[in-house]
């Protein structure tokens, strides 16, 4: 297959084939700082507390377990997911922070998840886990890719983890093997291939879907703060999650526009 992309481009593909995602520090700090900021003014109008200077965003972001009642926190991060919703230029900062990594992987004509999602894990809180899973596995295209982007330093069971493709090639193989487990029980025969995410505010994670990954307890001693958002090629094959239903387009071409707006004139 003839392949015209540049040398960076070349590089920045092979390294996602090979193991299954990339972490960069983002170009625009702006859009980045926006969304923490956003995070943090309705957060302290949710739960009542005082709105701490930027200085110490990590601080009161990471000790957020201190501040609320475990048995308050889905009420708490529902709430704070319908402000973020509510916010239009929320979603165009999310992607603004990672436009150009877009652009090399997917492609400059991109649908984005209509709703960013927000994971708010305290330490040794059972209630918040993600278990082994492929999105693809629930109806998910295999054409998405997820911009994964922590709101502060994540680490060890503070993060997500993720299958390398080289050891799910094998699964793949023998999936009738895997198939009928429970998620803890499948995740069991894979952790000791699973590759823990090791990120910090200020950069950002894009993965392959299709590769199982989860989080389990968060055993640190700090609250993880992450959004999640999923992007694909417009024109590329939807899942179970459509266009208009699921995603919008945000960047389409003029070309494009046309021709969808084109009809043929009548000939009589």
């Amino acid at each position: 297959m003839i392949d015209f992309k540049e040398k960076q481009e070349l590089s920045l593909s092979e390294k996602f084939k090979k193991k299954g995602y990339l972490i960069y520090q983002t170009d625009n700090l702006e859009s980045l700082n926006y969304l923490r900021e956003v995070i943090v003014k309705n957060i302290c109008k949710i739960c009542k507390l005082k709105k701490p200077t930027r200085n110490y965003y990590d601080e009161f972001l990471n000790s957020f377990h201190k501040k609320i009642k475990l048995k308050d926190l889905n009420n708490i991060r529902l709430k704070l997911i319908n402000e973020l919703n509510k916010d239009k230029n929320y979603r165009k900062n999310y992607f603004l922070t990672s436009k150009k990594i877009l652009y090399k992987l997917v492609g400059n004509e991109l649908s984005m998840q209509n709703r960013i999602n927000l994971s708010i894990q305290l330490p040794k809180d059972k209630s918040s886990l993600l278990p082994l899973h492929s999105d693809i596995w629930s109806g998910d295209s295999p054409f998405e890719v997820v911009i994964w982007i922590p709101l502060v330093n994540c680490y060890q069971t503070k993060t997500m983890y993720l299958l390398p493709p080289k050891y799910y090639k094998k699964i793949e193989r023998n999936f009738t093997k895997y198939s009928g487990n429970s998620s803890e029980v499948f995740f069991n025969k894979i952790k000791k291939n699973v590759e823990w995410i090791k990120i910090n505010f200020g950069e950002i994670l894009i993965f392959n879907q299709a590769l199982p990954h989860g989080n389990i307890v968060n055993n640190e001693k700090e609250t993880r703060w992450s959004m999640n958002c999923r992007f694909k090629s417009i024109f590329s094959p939807y899942g179970d999650k459509k266009i208009g239903e699921f995603f919008e387009p945000i960047t389409l071409r003029v070309a494009s526009e046309l021709a969808i707006k084109y009809k043929l004139p009548n000939i009589k």
